[in-house]
C-alpha cells in the first residue's frame, strides 16, 4: 500500500494503509482503487496525508464497511433475504432482481461473500447465512420454507 501511495505521490501513514488494506478484500486491484478514492478525499477534506481517520471517513462515505462489503454486496444479500426469504435463489433470478449481470455477481461479488461466510451455494441456488443477517443487523428467523403439499 505504501508503495502504491508513493507512485501516486501521496503521503500515507501506516495506520491509513492498514485501514485501506483491511477493507480491500485482499485484492490489490481493489486496494489501489480504494487508495485513489481515499487520496482524493484526503486532498479535499484533509491535509493531503492519508491517516487511519481520513481513510475510515472516506471509506465510510464510499459505503465500504469494516469488512470490505460495498453497496452492491449488501444489496445482493438484502435482496436474497427480503425477496426470497434467505434463499435459495438462482443466480439469474437474483441478477434480474438487483439489475446486475449474473456473470458480474458470480465472478466479482460472490467469491468474497462465500469466503466471508455470508453466502452459500446449493444445488437449488444461493442462500444467505445467519452470519450475513447479523452483519446487516437483520433478525434471523431461519430461512423460509415453501410448502408444496397439496391439501386440496
Amino acid at each position: 500500500m505504501e508503495r502504491s501511495a508513493g507512485i501516486l505521490g501521496i503521503e500515507i501513514e501506516k495506520s491509513g494503509a492498514d485501514e485501506i488494506a483491511r477493507r480491500s478484500r485482499g485484492t490489490p486491484r481493489v486496494a489501489n482503487r480504494l487508495l485513489r478514492r481515499v487520496r482524493d478525499f484526503a486532498q479535499v477534506v484533509g491535509n493531503g496525508t492519508i491517516t487511519r481517520e481520513v481513510a475510515d471517513l472516506a471509506l465510510s462515505r464510499l459505503e465500504v464497511d469494516h469488512l470490505g462489503l460495498d453497496t452492491l454486496d449488501r444489496r445482493m444479500l438484502r435482496a436474497i433475504i427480503e425477496y426470497y426469504g434467505g434463499g435459495p435463489v438462482g443466480l439469474d433470478t437474483l441478477a434480474a432482481t438487483i439489475n446486475e449481470e449474473s456473470v458480474t455477481l458470480e465472478d466479482v461479488y460472490e467469491p468474497y461473500l462465500l469466503q466471508m461466510g455470508f453466502l452459500t451455494r446449493t444445488p437449488r441456488g444461493r442462500c444467505v447465512t445467519q452470519k450475513a443477517y447479523e452483519h446487516l443487523g437483520i433478525p434471523f428467523r431461519g430461512q423460509t420454507q415453501l410448502d408444496f403439499s397439496t391439501d386440496i
